[in-house]
């Protein structure tokens, strides 16, 4: 075991404030890029878990963030064309009001939702792979439709109610989980549902289409074939680049990139300033037994290799505890009908940004040795 990772393991309260420090500038970063790519995947959830291995948008929409999708109905039938289709169905979904029936001595809840359409069918492109089969077969009911188990409040309903969307009766026949909103409530019905309460597309339009084909293993083949084909119709995007696509334009939104950017810049000042000034006290508490090494002949670049090898493994505890608490925030935020979404390569951008601040928090720290002067000993 070396020097340094003795003294961290004896030492341990000492550095506990550097460690804490790295920790939460992690965990702030982490949460922030969490939640906001986490709104996009609960909002596009009933998409993102359907069986399509395909996606169609208009030629020139690199996402559905804050667009207004249509697509003519005659390029449906053409996406077929393909012999690896077997299945398209458009991704229909629209806003109306939603009023509750009260129960008496209670306020009437008056909000708006956006309703997503799925086919009943078993193995429909546009049904959720988690649906039951029970759920299936309760939104098979006209007017029937599902909402999250977060959103129940929201809404002011109960299973088997009824309520208002805009202006027709719909029936609470199930209730999701994993499917909340942070923005406005989602609500799920059949396509004829859709249709019924008529926020159904307009005569010659649809919205983005979902496709299957016979081989997932072949998606991007069969991507780049039905873009070859298109003629600047439509753009064919694998469900994976189309998921993608959407969680980076939510990122790169302004006020977003704003906030991140803000956030980001915080969490490294407060790590580099305590880290910074925890490991100098450290140090500063053991110059004596830095001297002893200098006068056992150990050389000043020794001494500050320690020092670095020291703040690697604050470094590193710290960014364990960060990953550790970001696990625990997302099980809380995923409680409260937000949850987050992570990717491997985001988390190990954040654990390079924290060792960077810990071995800079050392090297800035090293200063402290030149006090470390065998002279002193004597005294």
């Amino acid at each position: 075991m070396s020097l340094a990772l003795r003294t961290l393991i004896y030492e341990f309260p000492r550095y506990l404030a550097a460690i804490t420090a790295l920790a939460l500038s992690g965990l702030i970063v982490l949460f922030e890029v969490g939640v906001f790519a986490g709104i996009i995947h609960s909002d596009l959830a009933t998409t993102e878990r359907s069986p399509a291995d395909l996606i169609i948008l208009p030629a020139k929409m690199t996402s559905v963030v804050n667009s207004n999708i249509s697509l003519p109905s005659r390029i449906l039938p053409q996406i077929y064309l393909n012999p690896d289709v077997v299945a398209v169905a458009s991704s229909e979904n629209n806003g109306g009001k939603w009023l509750n029936t009260p129960p008496k001595g209670h306020k009437q809840v008056n909000t708006y939702v956006n309703l997503w359409a799925v086919d009943t069918t078993p193995g429909a492109v546009t049904l959720p792979t988690d649906y039951s089969d029970d759920l299936r077969r309760a939104l098979q009911e006209p007017g029937a439709v599902a909402i999250d188990v977060t959103t129940l409040d929201t809404l002011g309903v109960k299973l088997g109610d009824s309520a208002s969307l805009n202006g027709h009766t719909v029936y609470l026949r199930a209730v999701l989980h994993n499917y909340g909103s942070a923005d406005q409530p989602n609500v799920v019905g059949s396509r004829d549902t859709l249709y019924q309460v008529g926020l159904g597309p307009d005569a010659g339009s649809t919205s983005f289409l979902l496709v299957k084909i016979a081989n997932p293993d072949q998606a991007v083949e069969v991507r780049d074939s039905l873009n070859a084909a298109s003629h600047g119709a439509y753009r064919a995007w694998t469900a994976a680049d189309f998921n993608a696509a959407n969680e980076k334009a939510v990122l790169g939104q302004q006020i977003i990139g704003i906030l991140l950017s803000f956030s980001l810049v915080i969490a490294t000042l407060i790590g580099i300033g305590i880290t910074s000034q925890t490991l100098r006290g450290a140090i500063l508490s053991n110059i004596r037994e830095f001297a002893s090494l200098r006068a056992l002949g150990i050389s000043m670049g020794s001494l500050r290799l320690i020092v670095i090898e020291l703040s690697a493994w604050v470094g590193l505890v710290g960014l364990i505890v960060a990953v550790g608490l970001t696990w625990l925030a997302s099980k809380a935020s995923a409680g409260v009908g937000l949850p987050m979404s992570l990717h491997p390569g985001s988390i190990a951008e954040v654990c390079a940004l924290l060792m960077v601040i810990a071995i800079g928090s050392g090297a800035m720290a090293m200063g402290v040795l030149k006090q470390s002067d065998p002279a002193d000993l004597l005294r």
